[in-house]
């Protein structure tokens, strides 16, 4: 691939968990990461603090060969963190406000390529600011938008919530947050396509946790059941891990059925894992091409 065919907006933070661990995470850095990984160099725009934790994560990028281009560094405000606790095997996220992400400068942007797959999630949009930067973004290229929706209560608001969902040809999110946006019902498929017709995106994705995914397309309605899951640390990034396989069979052209299973287990794989990534490079090596 001779130019990113994808750019990632959003946030890249330490995951802080009860035992004293810190693992480099943050939706849009994961599925960079991932991408990273498997041959698709991203693009990614971001914020770290003039702080320890953010040379880290200059440093850990580097290392993996991510562009640290548009990793910008903000004198004011501090590197992103998040505290999770994990209540009955599932995580629940503590989000530090006003972090260096909130504050990724439009001008201060570099774009090596104006159009392709745009990434984004609804946390990293979640001030006034950050939504005026990404609109100059927006502004300066022809975007395909991938937008992964995370509800983190109390950083979003439905109204601008539906104004981000009205923009994108992709959308993701969980059940319960299908159901948190007001689409829910006995009939996952009805509220699926009742969601679907209110914002007009090209495929919805639906996310099920133990039960798969269910995705619906201009060609229909799919589901994809997971294998038999193995070793299980934290679900932490397992999200991640499917979205950025997703992308990565898009670029690729993969037909849907391919990209639903190799997602799927892959996702599987990664809450094997503590945290969302991993550092060994033969941990991708199958799902490579």
């Amino acid at each position: 691939m001779t130019e990113p065919a994808v750019t990632i907006f959003g946030e890249v933070l330490f995951d802080c968990f009860p035992n004293g661990e810190r693992v480099l995470g943050g939706a849009p850095f994961n599925i960079c990461w991932h991408l990273q990984a498997l041959g698709d160099h991203p693009v990614f725009l971001s914020r770290i603090g003039r702080d320890s934790l953010g040379e880290a994560i200059r440093k850990r990028a580097e290392a993996w060969g991510i562009s640290t281009q548009n990793i910008q560094t903000d004198d004011v405000h501090p590197t992103g963190k998040v505290e999770v606790t994990l209540i009955d095997k599932e995580p629940h996220y503590e989000i530090t406000p006003d972090s260096a992400y909130d504050f990724i400068s439009g001008d201060e942007t570099v774009l090596p390529r104006s159009g392709g797959i745009l990434y984004h999630g609804s946390l990293a949009l979640r001030s006034h600011y950050a939504r005026e930067q990404f609109e100059k973004i927006l502004a300066a290229g022809d975007w395909s938008i991938f937008l992964d929706v995370n509800l983190r209560a109390p950083w979003w608001e439905k109204e601008v919530l539906f104004r981000w969902l009205r923009r994108a040809r992709w959308i993701k999110l969980n059940m319960d947050e299908l159901r948190q946006l007001g689409f829910a019902g006995p009939d996952v498929q009805a509220a699926m396509q009742a969601f679907r017709k209110r914002f007009a995106c090209e495929q919805l994705i639906v996310t099920q946790g133990a039960e798969g995914v269910a995705i619906l397309t201009p060609q229909g309605f799919y589901r994809q059941t997971p294998k038999a899951l193995g070793r299980f640390v934290d679900t932490v990034g397992a999200g991640d891990a499917f979205t950025a396989v997703y992308i990565h069979g898009l670029l690729r052209n993969w037909p849907l059925k391919k990209i639903l299973e190799q997602a799927q287990s892959f996702a599987g794989r990664v809450i094997g894992l503590r945290g969302a990534t991993c550092d060994n490079v033969d941990f991708y090596t199958d799902l490579l091409g």
